[in-house]
């Protein structure tokens, strides 16, 4: 990011360019592609597929598209859009958001892979608002009652200062957009389409007003139609970028179930809403408290506890005989030791400090940081105080 800032706008603009025709010739998640440009940048990674040099599982991945993109076009219809492109290299990238999805890409869960460029409508700055985020989601075809659950979870996690993610559909989606507008605070819209899409069309205004007090995100470029599979596919977004995915309402088979398996594949806390138990909206929140997999809560109170909770993060304490960091897994306690007196130190410093793998530490510094032990600024991460 500071290469960002040091950089000609003739180089943002290439960097631009080259993540945009990225971003286009592969359906995400397209983990061979990241990977390649993880490893070689934007930039150079284009250089070598326009070579046909690329390796045969990134051709896999592009073959159906490459030598049918042109960044310059998707770029005049980014601009039509009212959108713009964010990508990693710059710094409103919400590279806490995402972070985790490069860690699960790396460990071996390609289908949760990380997106190489993201479009974005709103006012807002990416990176800000995700910065402290919390997802609701659930079924569309929610009841009375979980409406009004999401409107007020939506509505009181606003209050409390975070963004309230969600993906804009009917029901429950719409419900914590709406509960978070209501109470002025900000919001985030995922889309499975293109951002110049308002998909649903019956919530057109509804994305008007979440890209007022918020954003619309997608990784697809302008004027990509929805899909049965990308919704799917964007879930794992919606999961990422909260530090806690509250399940409102969810089927036994539902994309919030969907959701909910990510979130939880990424370290994340899940939380459901209980229901009747007569009601078939209810039933998925049930089987994911009774598994384990979910902890159950009936407040925005409650979602606070699961997101902290250790209360106010302090310095690691000696209690009697007992360590504030006792609780943690070896592993994490390894890498926490490491994060002692640092100013700041990137992901790649800690793990050679360390000595475990990358991947593993990208996964574990942001629960770290959800339970209280870590802390990310501007010089890399630190221990909590």
């Amino acid at each position: 990011m500071e290469n960002w800032v040091r950089m000609s706008e003739k180089g943002r603009h290439a960097v631009r360019l080259a993540r945009a025709f990225l971003a286009a010739i592969a359906e995400p998640p397209a983990p061979a592609l990241a990977g390649f440009v993880a490893r070689h940048g934007a930039c150079r990674a284009v250089e070598v597929i326009q070579r046909g040099k690329a390796p045969p599982d990134v051709l896999a991945e592009i073959e159906a598209r490459y030598q049918h993109v042109s960044a310059e076009e998707l770029l005049a219809a980014t601009e039509a859009a009212g959108a713009q492109l964010v990508v990693p290299e710059e710094p409103d990238w919400p590279g806490g958001a995402v972070e985790n999805l490069t860690g699960a890409r790396e460990v071996g869960l390609p289908e949760i892979a990380e997106p190489i460029a993201l479009w974005v409508r709103g006012r807002a700055s990416l990176a800000a608002v995700l910065d402290q985020a919390v997802s609701v989601v659930g079924a569309r075809a929610a009841s009375g009652y979980g409406e009004h659950v999401a409107a007020e979870f939506g509505h009181g996690l606003a209050n409390a200062g975070f963004t309230v993610v969600s993906g804009a559909a009917y029901g429950i989606d719409g419900a914590a957009h709406r509960g978070a507008l209501a109470a002025g605070g900000r919001t985030v819209a995922f889309l499975a389409c293109g951002v110049d899409i308002d998909y649903p069309a019956g919530h057109s205004r509804l994305l008007r007003a979440v890209a007022e007090q918020g954003a619309v995100v997608s990784e697809y470029p302008p004027g990509t139609a929805p899909r049965k599979h990308r919704f799917l596919v964007r879930n794992r977004l919606i999961a990422a970028a909260g530090r806690a995915t509250v399940v409102v309402e969810a089927g036994a088979r539902s994309g919030a179930g969907n959701t909910a398996n990510t979130a939880d594949a990424l370290g994340r806390p899940v939380l459901a809403v209980p229901g009747p138990v007569t009601a078939k909206n209810s039933v998925g929140c049930h089987g994911m408290v009774r598994s384990g997999q979910a902890v159950l809560v009936t407040s925005v109170e409650q979602v606070m506890e699961v997101i902290s909770p250790l209360g106010v993060p302090g310095p690691v304490e000696v209690v009697g005989t007992h360590r504030r960091t006792d609780g943690l897994h070896p592993r994490a306690q390894r890498l926490h030791d490491s994060l002692r007196g640092a100013a700041g130190a990137s992901a790649e410093e800690l793990a050679r400090d360390c000595g475990l793998p990358l991947g593993e530490v990208r996964a574990l510094l942001p629960e770290l940081e959800l339970s209280g032990f870590a802390v990310r600024t501007d010089r890399g991460w630190s221990i909590a105080r």
